[in-house]
């Protein structure tokens, strides 16, 4: 699996960094065009970083926020238990580090 899933489905995690899913409750047909428009908007940074436009790329991160928080990644998460968001976290910090253990220690 090259980047695993927590059990509960809220993360996916890369070099040991919880990273926050997209809402499930998205159709598919939702997350594909708003992933489109997230590819395009990063395809937008790095092109006004090679331009060097400082103001096209910041246009162009404030489009990367506003997609990434459609899709549920960013700002008020998505669950409705009241469980707090770990976005970013080390998984070795928090209440999912016995999972992230066994992980590790299943691919030695």
């Amino acid at each position: 699996m090259r980047h695993p899933v927590t059990p509960d489905g809220r993360y996916f995690v890369v070099r040991g960094r919880l990273w926050r899913m997209a809402d499930p409750d998205l159709t598919e047909t939702e997350r594909s065009n708003l992933t489109k428009r997230l590819m395009s908007a990063r395809r937008a940074v790095r092109t006004a970083k090679m331009d060097k436009d400082q103001n096209a790329e910041a246009v162009a991160h404030r489009a990367v926020d506003q997609v990434k928080r459609a899709l549920g990644e960013r700002g008020p998460v998505w669950w409705k238990d009241g469980a707090p968001d770990l976005n970013r976290h080390m998984a070795k910090n928090t209440p999912y580090a016995e999972w992230y253990a066994q992980l590790s220690r299943a691919g030695e």
